[in-house]
């Protein structure tokens, strides 16, 4: 697993989300300095992670008198940036927890927690009509970094993830596929299939998204 992503490279750019995470805030002078650069040069790299969202602008305080000094600082979008272990630590606590407890245990934690996933989507989706929810769901998985579609054939509605946010764990352990189809079921009050699955080499995952139903009368 590569330490950083590939964007964080050797251009100006990379450079300055480098330093900025080895040294904390620094101002123009201290970039340039190190970069080599213009003030000119600087200024425009900055400017394009500004408007990323990666860097973030505070003032210094001066050391003797004189106006507080503008600084740069990597804004809390930075850290998706740099490695993370997660999916690793969380496979090794998945086995552990699985030799420990066995799978029963497990399989009712995993409902849990996809019932807590649910409930934090549920807060968020908006719309009375089951496409408008889908519509609205999918918005929600995009924010997150899980690209997502909707497709739509002969009224059935299918929502398409093309990327698993947890893809390393559901490698190993497929009841994670099945957790989030139950925690899709529960967003969307709805009834969801899974018949396309990115583990079984299929380029996404594919959920049918059907409307529950209605009850029998009495």
């Amino acid at each position: 697993m590569p330490s950083l992503l590939p964007r964080l490279d050797d251009s100006p750019r990379g450079k300055i989300v480098k330093l900025l995470q080895k040294n904390g805030p620094l101002g123009i002078k201290e970039l340039r300095h190190e970069l080599n650069l213009s003030d000119t040069a600087v200024r425009q790299q900055l400017l394009a992670l500004l408007a990323e969202g990666l860097i973030q602008t505070s003032t210094h305080a001066s050391k003797g008198v004189g106006r507080p000094s503008r600084v740069y600082e990597l804004a809390p979008a930075a850290n998706d940036l740099f490695a993370c272990y997660c999916e690793d630590l969380a496979l090794n606590l998945y086995n552990e927890l699985l030799a420990d407890q066995g799978p029963e245990v497990v399989r009712r934690l995993l409902d849990r927690v996809g019932a807590k996933l649910a409930q934090q989507y549920q807060q968020q989706v908006r719309g009375r009509a089951l496409q408008e929810r889908v519509h609205s769901f999918a918005g929600l998985l995009d924010d997150k970094g899980i690209l997502s579609d909707i497709s739509q054939d002969a009224g059935v509605i299918m929502l398409h993830e093309f990327n698993c946010p947890y893809h390393e764990l559901a490698a190993v352990h497929r009841e994670i596929c099945e957790m989030e189809q139950g925690m899709i079921a529960q967003v969307l009050d709805a009834e969801v299939e899974l018949t396309n699955c990115i583990m079984d080499g299929h380029h996404n995952c594919s959920f049918v998204v059907r409307p529950r139903p209605l009850p029998a009368l009495a």
